[in-house]
């Protein structure tokens, strides 16, 4: 039986760092740990009365929420909107490097279940009748999970190019797997891989992108990968491998295509194909969507992929929750 979704105090929301309209609370969890809960005000209680359905947002790996753009698009739709910076990422990393922890890295990803009762437990007490899960990438990995694990805490999945498969030929990936399953027991902190930089570099203002964020918080840098976190995310995909059996409708969208330098058109993190591969092993109401022209993040593709991403989820909510 799946425990009551509780929060333990009343959440204390303060101004956030997207200004005007979107406030920030920090969340404790166990053993000391914190995530952020970032909402938009006027999407929350129009007219006094809490909106019917609230969309939580799940970033992806070495990622924070910084998309306001989609906070006002789902609002305008009449939906709540809330988005959660995950134990170690963002407006999240300070308590947890504070700690000794490594950033945006935990030994086992199964411990953001805990990030995610608590975003849900105030997103429910806030009056929303209905919660749907926004995951990308490594949050769409951890959203299905969390949901197979809890059910009845989500009332539909939304998946932005969600990481079901490691973005490597089969052979590797036998041998990725093998290497870090014999490392991590021993040795959890080794580095056994780099997260390249190219994408989020490409993504930035300051480099010829359309967006606005902190380096500090999605790197500009390769990325150290360590082997307990590697090895976590393997088994995590190994198990979405076998079926999850989801009894709520899933929407997963992808780009149409993927490469390895295109980093503002295609996918340049993941293989579609993979994404298309594995979407039917979430449970029997699942909705495929490709997004021609969509960037890794769907939500910061340019025009006009950009706005295909946000009608469609958009339209999938409106006619399934």
């Amino acid at each position: 039986m799946t425990a009551p979704l509780t929060h333990s105090s009343e959440p204390r929301w303060n101004a956030d760092l997207l200004g005007d309209g979107f406030e920030a609370c920090t969340l404790a969890l166990p053993d000391g740990a914190e995530t952020t809960l970032v909402r938009y005000t006027p999407s929350v209680a129009p007219d006094d009365r809490p909106a019917r359905v609230a969309v939580l947002a799940v970033h992806g790996f070495v990622d924070y929420f910084f998309h306001p753009h989609v906070a006002r698009e789902l609002a305008a739709a009449g939906y709540a909107f809330y988005a959660v910076d995950l134990r170690g990422h963002g407006r999240s990393w300070e308590a947890h490097a504070a700690a000794g922890r490594d950033p945006n890295q935990v030994p086992d990803i199964a411990v953001y279940a805990q990030d995610l009762d608590a975003a849900a437990a105030v997103v429910r007490d806030a009056g929303h009748e209905r919660l749907v899960v926004l995951g990308h990438s490594t949050g769409g990995l951890i959203a299905p999970l969390w949901a197979a694990g809890r059910p009845g805490r989500a009332d539909a999945l939304v998946l932005n190019s969600p990481w079901f498969a490691p973005n490597r030929p089969r052979v590797t990936r036998w041998a990725a797997t093998a290497m870090v399953e014999a490392v991590a027991p021993v040795a959890p902190r080794a580095v056994v891989s780099h997260l390249a930089p190219d994408y989020a570099v490409a993504l930035h203002a300051e480099h010829g992108g359309e967006w606005q964020f902190d380096p500090a918080w999605k790197w500009h840098e390769p990325f150290t990968v360590r082997a307990a976190w590697l090895r976590s995310v393997l088994r995590s995909q190994r198990r979405l491998a076998r079926g999850l059996d989801l009894d709520v409708p899933v929407l997963v969208l992808s780009s149409d295509r993927s490469s390895h330098d295109e980093h503002l058109t295609t996918d340049s993190v993941l293989d579609v194909a993979h994404i298309r591969g594995r979407a039917p092993m979430l449970g029997d109401d699942v909705s495929y969507m490709t997004i021609r022209g969509g960037a890794h993040d769907l939500a910061l593709s340019p025009a006009p992929a950009r706005d295909e991403y946000l009608r469609a989820v958009v339209g999938w909510l409106d006619a399934s929750v």
